[in-house]
């Protein structure tokens, strides 16, 4: 009677998956963090444009499909390692894409493109405990940005966790309104997405065990929130926190849950009063009005805007990594019994964001738990 090969006996042993992450604060194990190589403007596309004051929109036609000045590269990347060697010194394992030429064009059999950069892990995949999906973004640029990712998503998934890629989406005509022009203060809320098919970013959705929150925005229409919404099932509840923001896209500056029970909260953006009824046993921390910043560094960032100081990451329930040049927020949180812990990523915002934009925390050691109630 033959015995099992070792190969087989390998095989038959259960495998534990490396992603697992279930919120925004249990204790960070691995992240995921962005990369700079290649970056390039983005295209003029109205969907990119529509976020943009229209004086910028015309520098962005002018510029789109060209390197990023290397000065702004060069101090980002700066920051960017130091933000990392931090990271590891507090044990967490760093993991980043391939680098990419994100000059180089593509095209579907409807449009053609060039790339953006590889940035923002946030926004092109998100982690629902032991599972890691692949979104449908409406930026064309933005259309293959996970195949730099392949590498560490095929490692994951030989290790156990599950993958998933969302619809590619068709991005025609079809999906954009025509004539689109940005609401003022007292109009209706519109957006230039329609309901073609289903196209979100990960980033506009935040995760607080078995409720997720999320914004309907210019990326993220209500076709795609309700895709994940029957994707996950009914272990999961998704709640929409209503927008004040006229050119709204991405969650992390408008509302983000720090620990259980516990919620950041952007004033501007959001009001109070509104908010979905699982949250009112919530404490709702109100930030602070963001500390004055070099007004020609927001006019280049003008798509993430100042809101950008809410955009930190949680270590543990306690500890968070904020921006230094912050300090009303780092008092904040300080107030609130948090630990802050200061660290520069100001000249990152150009590529997308801050702390949580650049990263996706890939697994934090905790359970699947319900906060609400």
């Amino acid at each position: 009677m033959s015995t099992p090969s070792a190969t087989t006996a390998e095989a038959a042993e259960p495998l534990v998956s490396p992603v697992g992450s279930h919120n925004e604060w249990d204790p960070l194990e691995e992240i995921i963090v962005g990369r700079l190589d290649g970056a390039t403007i983005p295209s003029d596309h109205p969907v990119v444009t529509c976020n943009i004051p229209p004086w910028a929109a015309r520098l962005q036609g002018l510029a789109a499909g060209f390197r990023y000045p290397r000065l702004l590269v060069e101090r980002a990347r700066q920051e960017l390692d130091q933000f990392i060697a931090l990271l590891e010194s507090l044990d967490v394992t760093v993991r980043r894409p391939a680098p990419v030429d994100h000059r180089q064009r593509f095209s579907t059999p409807d449009w053609s493109s060039r790339g953006f950069c590889n940035s923002c892990p946030r926004d092109s995949m998100l982690v629902i405990g032991d599972e890691i999906i692949e979104t449908p973004m409406a930026w064309p640029c933005r259309y293959f940005e996970t195949h730099s990712y392949r590498e560490i998503l095929k490692d994951y998934f030989r290790r156990g966790a599950r993958w998933t890629a969302a619809p590619k989406p068709q991005l025609t005509d079809a999906l954009f309104e025509r004539d689109f022009r940005v609401p003022g203060p007292d109009e209706p809320m519109r957006y230039i997405l329609t309901e073609f098919e289903p196209v979100f970013d990960a980033a506009d959705f935040v995760r607080a065990g078995r409720d997720l929150f999320v914004t309907r925005s210019n990326v993220t229409n209500r076709m795609g929130i309700e895709w994940l919404r029957r994707h996950l099932g009914p272990g999961y509840r998704i709640h929409e926190i209503e927008s004040r923001c006229r050119t709204p896209m991405h969650i992390d500056t408008t509302f983000l849950p720090l620990a259980p029970g516990r919620a950041l909260v952007n004033p501007e953006y959001v009001d109070v009063d509104r908010l979905p009824d699982v949250l009112s046993s919530w404490d709702i921390l109100i930030a602070p009005e963001p500390d004055p910043i070099d007004e020609h560094l927001l006019k280049i960032t003008s798509m993430c805007g100042r809101w950008l100081s809410m955009n930190v990451l949680m270590i543990d329930e306690k500890r968070v990594i904020a921006e230094r040049h912050h300090t009303e927020m780092l008092r904040a949180l300080e107030k609130w019994g948090f630990e802050p812990i200061p660290c520069d990523l100001l000249h990152y915002a150009p590529f997308g964001g801050s702390f949580h934009c650049a990263t996706l925390d890939v697994r934090r050691r905790g359970t699947l738990e319900s906060y609400t109630g």
